[in-house]
């Protein structure tokens, strides 16, 4: 049997769409792909912006090493102002969006969060219907289907790199290195909010949808490089409403603080390389938040190896990276699974609202004028609660997350230090784990009827 449900998905790119073989090996044969891409028919001898980052080792925390406090330098003021937003402006003018989202009617939902509603109806009309499966949080990459190559270099910014003299430098024309593959920033031609981007890690080696340690890294060095508490970056995991096959994190501004990062937490663990992992409490989705670390590779290789373990363990999640790269909340979530089962009301699928990173932080992207004209506190908790795994399967999934953590932490030499003090609360062993997730996550489980979603 084969479970459908019927979605859309936002169009990233103006290119976004089906090309026949025949179609574009013709366009090929007069002059490239016609779209001047990141493909190989276009790519050569192509230029763009080049902004090469300081890599550093201290984090930017308050207290470093042995506790010596850390002074970082101001960040350049170009990078945010000058080179993100400017070149973004630059799109708008060129009428490279689908939409102005500056023209989209937002407000901020009275109660104890601040929940931020956003009416956003040329998200909802500017779409087009693809098939995406949401039962396999890992799937190989499809040259066949769009990717991050088929875009147009006008909606590239910069190429995003670490200094090879370990300088900050920007160099507004330079060569693409094909062999080594750049990453590169590009628009999001259907922003949510302004200065909407995406990062998309070694753009040319067609990385599927999957984090690994480096690309992690990468999206936390641009966060500490932006050095600006109002620009997050977010992450999709397939099964989580990612939409497109193709390692990419989403970056805007937004100057409002979260819901998620107002939400108090309570500390479970520190990691022997002084990583502290709390869990959140009195928020509609459980989900756990890591900070610290001495050094800016603790934090992210301890969050990596928790997103590591949970496409391993074919479970969807969502990452938020706030506060400059210094707070990472990451968030399992079975809305899909629940869809595919039946287990959503109607009045929640009629809102058409996939509830990815955006939403789950407390951005509600709506799409019709109803929803947003009766927007509550009451309806965005109930919509995320949806979202949330169940707190037996959450705790279940917390240990695999620690032993994975452990694993790594032990790598490193690291020693954790446990503070759950409940014995309950302790991780099962991976055997019990095995157990539970067999009889409690069908919809996920290897070996099950396909499951589509029509986006």
């Amino acid at each position: 049997m084969m479970l459908r449900i019927k979605r859309v998905p936002t169009v990233v790119s103006n290119y976004q769409k089906e090309e026949t073989e025949e179609a574009a090996a013709a366009a090929r044969r007069v002059s490239g792909c016609g779209r001047n891409c990141l493909n190989k028919c276009c790519i050569q001898g192509a230029k763009l912006p080049l902004y090469a980052f300081k890599r550093v080792n201290k984090f930017k925390t308050e207290m470093g090493v042995h506790g010596h406090e850390v002074r970082e330098p101001e960040p350049p003021v170009a990078f945010l102002d000058s080179l993100v937003l400017g070149e973004w402006e630059d799109r708008v003018q060129r009428g490279l969006f689908r939409y102005d989202v500056t023209a989209c009617e937002t407000k901020v939902i009275p109660g104890q969060y601040g929940f931020i509603a956003q009416l956003n109806e040329g998200r909802h009309l500017k779409k087009r219907p693809t098939e995406f499966r949401v039962d396999k949080v890992l799937q190989p990459f499809d040259g066949n289907k769009f990717n991050f190559t088929k875009v147009g270099q006008e909606e590239v910014l910069f190429q995003f790199e670490a200094s090879e003299d370990g300088e900050v430098q920007f160099h507004p024309s330079a060569p693409i290195d094909v062999e080594n593959s750049p990453s590169v920033v590009a628009i999001n031609v259907s922003p949510i909010e302004y200065g909407h981007v995406l990062l998309i890690p070694r753009v040319l080696e067609c990385l599927p949808q999957r984090i690994d340690r480096d690309s992690f890294l990468l999206a936390l060095y641009m966060a500490a490089e932006a050095g600006n508490p109002y620009f997050r970056l977010g992450y999709n995991s397939l099964g989580a409403f990612a939409t497109i096959n193709h390692l990419h994190f989403q970056a805007y501004y937004m100057a409002l603080p979260f819901p998620i990062e107002k939400a108090p937490t309570k500390k479970i663990i520190s990691t022997g390389s002084g990583v502290k992992i709390s869990e959140l409490l009195n928020y509609p989705v459980r989900g756990l938040v890591f900070e610290g670390g001495n050094f800016l590779e603790d934090l992210s290789n301890t969050v990596s190896d928790a997103c590591i373990c949970l496409q391993e363990n074919n479970i969807p999640y969502n990452v938020l990276i706030a506060d400059c790269g210094k707070r990472i909340f990451l968030l399992p979530q079975c809305y899909a699974e629940k869809q595919a089962l039946g287990e959503v009301s109607s009045e929640l699928l009629d809102t058409q609202v996939n509830p990815a990173v955006w939403e789950i932080s407390g951005h509600m992207v709506l799409k019709r004028n109803k929803d947003y004209e009766e927007a509550s506190e009451e309806n965005a908790w109930r919509l995320l609660a949806e979202v949330s795994l169940s707190e037996e399967r959450y705790q279940e999934v917390n240990a695999l997350i620690f032993e994975a953590i452990a694993r790594g932490d032990d790598a490193n030499g690291g020693v954790a230090e446990s503070v759950i003090g409940e014995a309950d609360a302790k991780p099962k062993s991976r055997g019990e784990v095995d157990a539970i997730n067999k009889n409690s996550c069908p919809a996920m489980a290897s070996g099950t009827p396909e499951c589509l979603v029509l986006q």
